[in-house]
């Protein structure tokens, strides 16, 4: 999976009420096209997209292909995205660190201490 394109692909709001409709049923362009109100040349557009990025698979039926969603493609990137959330953050701890100001390291023992240069640095920039 790449998550770049799969990211990409779901960022996008038409593509994503897409996703939904098809996660619900099994759609061809012309009905996907009727259900959002757009041209079958959009759809057929977003739906190349969606499929180069694994979202989706397709099925012929008669004239008419038919798209599904890869749920295992969603499963995978929802993992990935609950590991980031199970990140926990460290404290900072600049006198282990080379690359903190050396004249701040002793002043940095709890974040509300540190200068702003040496907070944005250790810490972040605030929310």
């Amino acid at each position: 999976m790449d998550k770049k394109k799969v990211l990409k692909a779901i960022a996008d709001e038409t593509r994503m009420s897409i996703l939904k409709l098809l996660l619900r049923r099994n759609y061809c362009v012309r009905a996907l096209a009727n259900e959002l109100n757009l041209t079958e040349a959009t759809i057929s557009q977003h739906l190349k997209v969606m499929r180069e990025a694994g979202l989706l698979t397709g099925e012929k039926r008669g004239y008419f292909m038919h798209y599904l969603v890869d749920r295992a493609v969603l499963r995978e990137l929802a993992k990935e995205i609950e590991a980031l959330a199970d990140i926990e953050q460290e404290a900072c701890q600049p006198e282990n660190r080379d690359d903190c100001p050396a004249d701040e390291k002793k002043d940095c023992p709890k974040k509300g201490e540190c200068s702003d240069e040496v907070r944005e640095f250790c810490h972040g920039k605030p929310d």
